[in-house]
């Protein structure tokens, strides 16, 4: 019973977040720490969800010309080796769950802030694009996710793209990312993928698939993304006051 209320969350996070161009890592790590599932299974089971959901955001994202490419390229350079980086180290678990919990709080003070494109839009600068990816695919790497809860609000925040760009460009970077992490976690933790073939996997991938397909479509293509990051932000925070120790 409680695999399949955890195959609906994830359907259902999926969806969501798949809305706004991201994976949902982030919020399948916090539903597997609140059903207390084995630690050393959650960061790659996130990953390879993420891989998932990810590559059908690309294919509904990129596909309806969202991603602004030659703008936007040099984030991608340093993001595989620092997430790989990110994806060998190993924090201690109460740090790990409060380092997901900051990160939840985070990106929930940014989806429910950020409702609107900016009237106009900033050239980057192609030395801090590269910066920021390093940095971001350290951060992915560390918290087993994609990244994208830390590089869409960046976007949104300092004008480089608008909603839909940023979504393209993060569901692309989530996908590199969590690729490289997962790499690097397999490279430390080289008995841990066998854990996790033993869980629920490929239930989980099957829930996943129908909510990241239906959510990347909508989002790509047809809803408005302002009330579903206000309703995601709302139950990232729930996530994050329990990962805090802060609620229950």
């Amino acid at each position: 019973m409680l695999n399949l209320a955890l195959s609906a969350g994830f359907a259902v996070v999926a969806f969501l977040y798949a809305v706004v161009g991201h994976a949902g890592a982030s919020g399948y790590i916090a539903l597997m720490t609140l059903c207390n599932l084995l630690p050393e299974t959650i960061k790659p089971v996130a990953l390879i969800l993420n891989i998932v959901v990810a590559s059908i955001g690309c294919w509904n994202f990129l596909g309806a010309g969202h991603l602004p490419w030659r703008i936007i390229w040099p984030v991608y350079l340093l993001a595989i080796p620092a997430s790989f980086l990110g994806g060998w180290l190993n924090l201690p678990g109460i740090w790990f769950q409060r380092l997901i919990g900051i990160v939840l709080v985070f990106t929930a003070w940014r989806l429910g802030a950020v409702s609107k494109d900016p009237a106009s839009l900033r050239q980057p600068r192609r030395s801090a694009l590269v910066i920021t990816g390093g940095i971001l695919g350290l951060l992915a790497g560390l918290t087993g996710t994609g990244g994208g809860v830390f590089l869409t609000p960046l976007l949104l925040l300092t004008k480089w793209c608008d909603t839909r760009q940023a979504a393209a460009t993060s569901i692309l970077f989530i996908l590199i990312n969590s690729f490289s992490g997962l790499a690097g976690f397999a490279w430390n933790h080289p008995t841990a993928l066998t854990a996790v073939l033993n869980t629920s996997l490929f239930g989980w991938i099957a829930a996943v698939v129908i909510g990241g397909s239906l959510g990347s479509r909508l989002g790509s293509r047809h809803w408005p993304v302002a009330w579903i990051r206000r309703i995601l932000a709302f139950v990232l925070v729930l996530a994050a006051l329990k990962l805090l120790g802060l609620h229950g």
